[in-house]
């Protein structure tokens, strides 16, 4: 740990290109995995991904490369992170750690107010991204980790709603390595992001609501993107959960039926707390989240913005990807039988921002229809296209985009098994999809015909699989944009060895040398079974997967009840950076975590008979002359003193 007198506060300052930031962001783990390339060579941009009809490029061997660097961790039931031999995962910037030296520090107790909260790093890590800096004053590798906080726990937060507005939202961090450990440092960057900041709408749909000029609040924010200009978009996801209300006479109407608002909410709604969220009040505000938020980490005095044309939806992601010059966002709708969709900026995005305007405002957003014969089209959410007229109830476009749900469900697009993260392979543009689960039944169809095979949509399918596509060019006959599609993974593959099993993939993310990274979001109720794929899991992990062989090999697991989340890894790719979310978490296989016995699932990172789990990011690297294989288990100290420097990760190796 550092104290404050070795750390001078940071202001920001120009930092390297925008250019140089994308290149940065999609840099290979095939550093961190071999540790033999060049600092130039690690520097290397990625191959950007080739036009659409191209042929693949071989990028099998690349991974089988990367997959032969490190020997698979067993599953595990155990609560700590465990990586391979070789390698260690040190603890990064965990939920209720200060965001400056003087604010409030982490209580183990949960006696921190919101108002500590508000100051403090959030709950529930989520997506996150790595924005690369200027070198330091001595050299030192300087960027800012950005961090989504999906949302809360009542039973380990503590305390009433406001304190829950707090711990959800966005963290920016300026990290520094030091002597080969990255830490987070006091920084003129460091904010906090939550329901009660100031943002801004931009786009065809202006901020909606009777607060349509004090919009505030970036609500349960998952996955997240990097634009080419170097801006990070959020996804806002289940918003839905924190609206309800306690009228006896409201009553639902068919916009709050498609969007999961009830009077119950989902858990523990906040109308009791803010009007806002009182779905009888003449102030509720639904319409005001659910979007894609951009937000530029470099500027603290930049509000977000939330991107109207990229539609409203619990959204699960933001891939950012380009095409013929055109910037294209793939994004799901993550609930389960809902839909994928992409959207596509209305020219080349260099040259809308040479004109002074967003990529993200002009475009068109498409919905996938999947074929049962491999095909598919992409159907434009345009008004006056197809039924999205005036005359069918549509007003114009800003109406498509508020009530993208029933605008998709007009259009025939298919519905799928709880569809979460998109990636695409950088060596050869073809775009994957991580279907989580599903019950089956009328959920998973929408009490329509199914328009696809089982692969996308079954029956039932309790463990998840993985599809890909590939883009083709538009069909003559619509002019739309057509893709072909095919199943890549089934979790439920018995011809999987015991190093490869997983079950409800929910993250993607790949690496510049074609490696597929899986992070599995298993549930506490299914957590070590009694399924006997759930038991042969084991805690969720994060996995490396081969896209042209379809080996699987697990590289890490994580702790009792937690979810593996965003991944993403430094500049120099060294170091890969994964959140674990909701360590602790209520589950059937140890029971569920209160007000006296937080602890009751995990004690996770802390390790102390009374800890309380925290949600964190894990900075994994190569240790230096170091390899084989088996698994071993990280376990991170016991906080130090509150007034040594903000949250050095620990220096605990995976010996």
């Amino acid at each position: 740990m550092r104290d404050d007198k070795q750390t001078a506060t940071t202001h920001p300052t120009a930092g390297p290109s925008r250019r140089g930031v994308v290149a940065g962001g999609a840099l290979a783990a095939a550093g961190l995995l071999a540790l033999g390339t060049s600092a130039a060579a690690a520097l290397a941009p990625a191959t950007p991904a080739p036009p659409a009809g191209s042929p693949p490029a071989p990028a099998g061997a690349a991974a089988r490369r990367s997959l032969a660097q490190f020997t698979a961790v067993a599953a595990s039931e155990a609560d700590t992170v465990a990586v391979p031999t070789g390698f260690r995962a040190d603890v990064l910037a965990p939920w209720g750690g200060p965001v400056h030296t003087t604010g409030p520090d982490w209580r183990a107790d949960a006696s921190a107010t919101a108002a500590d909260q508000a100051d403090q790093i959030g709950s529930h890590h989520h997506g996150v991204q790595f924005l690369p800096l200027d070198d330091g004053p001595e050299g030192e590798p300087r960027g800012l980790l950005v961090i989504s906080h999906e949302s809360t726990d009542p039973a380990l937060l503590g305390g009433d709603a406001r304190k829950a507005m707090a711990a959800q939202g966005l963290t920016v961090l300026e990290m520094r390595e030091v002597e080969g450990i990255w830490e987070v440092v006091d920084s003129a960057y460091n904010r906090r992001i939550t329901a009660e900041s100031p943002v801004r709408f931009s786009g065809p749909v202006p901020a909606p609501g009777p607060a349509a000029g004090r919009a505030r609040g970036v609500l349960a924010p998952s996955g997240q993107g990097l634009t080419p200009w170097g801006t990070c978009l959020v996804a806002e996801e289940n918003a839905d959960a924190v609206f309800g209300t306690d009228d006896p006479e409201w009553r639902r109407g068919e916009t709050h039926v498609r969007y999961g608002l009830s009077a119950g909410g989902h858990g523990h709604p906040w109308h009791g707390a803010d009007e806002r969220f009182d779905l009888a009040s003449a102030k509720a505000s639904p319409e005001q989240f659910g979007w894609i938020v951009e937000l530029d980490p470099r500027d603290p005095s930049a509000p977000p913005v939330k991107r109207t044309a990229l539609g409203r939806f619990a959204h699960g992601g933001a891939t950012v990807t380009e095409a013929a010059g055109r910037l294209v966002v793939y994004s799901t709708d993550a609930e389960d039988g809902e839909y994928l969709y992409k959207y596509v900026s209305a020219g080349d995005w260099r040259e809308l921002r040479a004109k002074g305007r967003s990529p993200l405002d002009h475009g068109t957003l498409y919905v996938a229809r999947f074929g049962a014969d491999g095909g598919g089209d992409w159907l434009p959410l345009s008004h006056g296209h197809g039924p999205l007229t005036r005359d069918k109830g549509w007003r114009d476009q800003a109406d498509v985009l508020l009530r993208t749900r029933l605008a998709a469900d007009a259009l025939g697009a298919t519905p799928l098994a709880r569809p979460e993260r998109v990636a695409v392979n950088p060596r050869d543009g073809r775009a994957y999809l991580a279907l989580a689960n599903s019950p089956g039944g009328p959920t998973c169809t929408s009490g329509k015909e199914p328009t696809a095979t089982e692969g996308v949509c079954r029956t039932t399918d309790p463990y998840g699989r993985i599809i890909r596509w590939r883009e083709q060019p538009a069909a003559r006959r619509t002019r739309q944009p057509t893709f072909h599609w095919e199943e890549f993974l089934a979790a439920d593959d018995p011809d999987r060895p015991a190093d490869g099993v997983f079950a409800a993939p929910k993250g993607l993310w790949f690496s510049a040398d074609g490696t597929l990274w899986i992070s599995t979001g298993i549930s506490g109720h299914d957590l070590g079974g009694p399924a006997p794929l759930h038991r042969a899991a084991g805690n969720n992990a994060l996995l490396a997967a081969d896209p042209t062989t379809g080996e699987v090999r697990r590289f890490l697991t994580a702790p009792r009840g937690a979810e593996v989340t965003g991944v993403t890894t430094t500049p120099d790719a060294r170091t890969l950076l994964v959140n674990i979310q909701h360590p602790g978490e209520r589950t059937t296989r140890w029971g569920t975590p209160d007000a006296n016995t937080p602890h009751k699932v995990s004690n996770w990172p802390d390790h102390h008979h009374s800890a309380r789990p925290r949600s964190a990011t894990v900075a994994v690297r190569r240790e230096e002359g170091r390899g084989g294989g088996g698994l071993n288990p990280v376990h991170r100290p016991v906080p130090p003193e509150p007034d040594l420097l903000v949250n050095r990760v620990s220096s605990s190796a995976n010996h």
